[in-house]
């Protein structure tokens, strides 16, 4: 991606903590027919095999990626963080000079890494534990697959097929008014907060502080 100095991120604990928090990925193969897309929660994993992380994650047995993408393909991950538009009338300068344009503000990490199928009934239930802890920790009280009959839970794992991206680079982005001067930064993070886009004015904030 199109990525100046100014809005690139080269720390791993950044670039984890936005795999960690948003984690919804845009997995994308090629294969024989072409490009492909699929959207998934992934689990990461830093301390894995390899050195670079370890992401996760399963796929319906109908979906013909597991099949159509051999294990060992390069494959690539998007994840995006907070993003927001951001209205010129938001910088102060704007009012004084006129100079300013809309831009939308918004926060990447594309994961590269080769693909592995694990078409294995302990892989796909052990992972689907891990990402029911991961997503029903803050509830009241947490599901988890002990709850549902174990006949329906068997049927349900067999209907997955787990994926696992051995990741071999991380580029991360944080576009968030890092090339405006500071009062247009603090303005624009008030316009992002006016509107309800909270996540976003916290980002543009941190990174005003340099984190």
């Amino acid at each position: 991606m199109y990525n100046p100095a100014h809005f690139a991120e080269h720390q791993p604990e950044l670039l984890h903590r936005l795999l960690h928090d948003h984690p919804l990925g845009l997995l994308v193969t090629h294969g024989p027919d072409g490009l492909d897309a699929d959207h998934l929660p992934f689990a990461f994993d830093a301390a894995a095999e390899g050195g670079q992380g370890l992401l996760t994650a399963h796929v319906a047995r109908a979906n013909p990626v597991w099949q159509r993408v051999a294990s060992g393909s390069p494959v690539l991950v998007v994840f995006r963080g907070q993003a927001g538009y951001i209205s010129p009338n938001w910088y102060p300068s704007k009012h004084e000079t006129h100079r300013q344009v809309p831009t939308w503000n918004y926060e990447a990490v594309h994961v590269h890494g080769t693909l592995r199928v694990r078409d294995d009934e302990r892989f796909v239930r052990g992972l689907v534990a891990r990402l029911t802890r991961q997503h029903e920790a803050a509830e009241p009280r947490p599901w988890k697959m002990g709850d549902a009959p174990a006949d329906y839970i068997d049927s349900m794992l067999k209907a997955i097929v787990g994926i696992e991206v051995l990741v071999t680079r991380m580029e991360g982005k944080r576009k968030l008014s890092q090339n405006k001067e500071a009062r247009d930064r603090d303005g624009a993070a008030q316009g992002a907060e006016r509107v309800g886009n909270v996540g976003l004015a916290q980002a543009m904030r941190e990174a005003a502080r340099g984190r």
